[in-house]
């Protein structure tokens, strides 16, 4: 259908244009998408088997939806992307507010205006990029703004009566007719609000200062909520509930390839970042378990959630970590050190609520410990386990390691500003790592050995072993009973 050459109703009536409602819109175009084997729901990760399949049955059912779930679970993404699966273009009376159907008007001016124009009533045509509204439920919302007001200017303006349903001005739900309307944290909405939804849910009226208007508005709904919303500001009243066809519960990414894959599409970055640093896959890994070890934690308040932001703003602040050293240190290029993990502590500290225990250790604690767990949690992936030794003939895959550092006294420091050139040539001097690194990991590549290499020492501080003292200019490694016995 060429949208271009039907410009008035008699036009649209010839073309063989039918009406179909926003959620017959979206069940048709959602089975093409299904019959013709192609992704509903695009760069959305982790859902596939849960949080997808529940939001296509719901389309299909025709149901206005609700997402629960914690912050950074993609609930308000999932809801913009349905977009994708309305009509490219509609109909509507040119000049209607509130988006009428040309072919089924509501409006009291689209209905007198085809009244008084017949066939030759213009159209227009609306973008399916334009039939998407939000509102962000905040304490202050009034049912003028979602739902409508007397506008005492119109009716001065038109020398009418307030009597006169012409002097309504449409509020936001209204004029979204036809429309995708999101209402994102709905339990922050006032109960007196809410229940100002109920008709339009149900009967499809809305009521304004004493009018009482029969507008059926075709609606999509969809709200989005936080189960701890539930008990800290707010609820969902029980008859709104009773009126949405179906509760989504979202989650958090299961594995850390799938928080991997939606750290890479989400994170950004810019073309030197990308050419001029290299990210060892094991770096990638330790960032995604410190979310991991975060939404575990006894200091953090599981209630509250660890958002998947988390995990996007920390690449980005490691990222610009190592290319702060490389600038620094005049290097072109440069590989992420497990140092310049602490460089992610300020994108940690913003992003998790703590409980009376964690405000007592303080975050930026809480958020080194974090990272110190996570090395610990990956090491038994990639390495033996390190056991607490029985007998004192017993052998360890680290003794020569351990030995290294009891014999050099004076410990090992790994300084912040060191050139790639030192740092590779420091780490180089501790020879027993190469010894561990061929027997337990030998598909190491060059590029990656020096990340893995500090990742084993990092990890035998979190396993008692080694001594770790974070100073200003870097971080010292001892063994902790050298200098005792040593007399130092």
């Amino acid at each position: 259908m060429d949208i271009k050459s039907i410009k008035t109703l008699g036009d649209l009536k010839k073309s063989g244009y039918k009406s179909k409602s926003i959620k017959e819109e979206l069940r048709a175009n959602l089975i093409e998408k299904i019959k013709n084997k192609q992704t509903t729901f695009e760069g959305v990760h982790g859902y596939e088997n849960t949080v997808i399949p529940e939001l296509e049955r719901a389309i299909l059912s025709r149901h206005n939806i609700n997402f629960l779930g914690l912050r950074g679970q993609a609930k308000t993404r999932l809801a913009r992307l349905m977009l994708n699966l309305l009509d490219a273009y509609i109909p509507i009376v040119e000049g209607s507010e509130i988006n009428d159907d040309p072919m089924q008007p509501i409006s009291r001016y689209a209905i007198e205006l085809i009244k008084e124009k017949g066939e030759d009533t213009p159209i227009s045509w609306l973008h399916r990029s334009e039939r998407f509204a939000e509102k962000l439920a905040t304490p202050d919302v009034t049912v003028a703004d979602i739902i409508g007001d007397v506008d005492p200017i119109k009716a001065a303006n038109l020398k009418l009566s307030y009597a006169d349903d012409r002097v309504i001005h449409y509020g936001m739900i209204p004029r979204a007719n036809r429309c995708i309307f999101v209402i994102n944290e709905l339990p922050d909405l006032q109960a007196r609000i809410q229940v100002a939804l109920f008709n339009i849910l149900q009967e499809g009226d809305i009521q304004i200062r004493g009018f009482k208007l029969r507008l059926p508005l075709d609606m999509q709904f969809i709200f989005t909520a936080n189960p701890e919303d539930y008990t800290n500001r707010g609820s969902i009243v029980t008859p709104l509930k009773d009126r949405i066809g179906s509760q989504i519960l979202t989650h958090y990414p299961m594995d850390i390839e799938t928080a991997k894959t939606i750290t890479a599409q989400e994170a950004k970055l810019d073309a030197r970042q990308k050419e001029q640093i290299h990210v060892p896959e094991l770096a990638k890994d330790l960032l995604e378990q410190i979310v991991f070890e975060a939404r575990e934690s006894d200091f953090i308040d599981e209630k509250s959630g660890v958002s998947a932001r988390l995990s996007i703003t920390a690449y980005e602040n490691l990222l610009s970590t190592a290319e702060l050293r490389s600038l620094k240190g005049g290097d072109d290029k440069t590989t992420v050190r497990l140092s310049d993990f602490l460089g992610i502590i300020p994108a940690i500290t913003g992003k998790v609520e703590l409980v009376y225990e964690g405000e007592q250790e303080g975050a930026a604690q809480v958020a080194y410990n974090l990272i110190g767990e996570a090395v610990k949690s990956l090491f038994i992936e990639f390495f033996p386990k390190i056991e607490k030794l029985k007998k004192q003939e017993d052998e360890s895959p680290y003794d020569d390691v351990v030995s290294w550092f009891f014999n050099n006294s004076d410990g090992f420091e790994l300084l912040d500003g060191l050139s790639d050139k030192e740092y590779k040539a420091l780490l180089d001097t501790v020879t027993p790592l190469d010894d561990l690194l061929a027997e337990h990991q030998p598909n190491t590549t060059k590029a990656e050995s020096y990340f893995v290499k500090e990742f084993v020492l990092w990890a035998l501080v979190e396993y008692k072993q080694l001594s770790k003292y974070r100073f200003t200019e870097g971080i010292q490694f001892k063994d902790p009973y050298g200098s005792f016995i040593s007399g130092i």
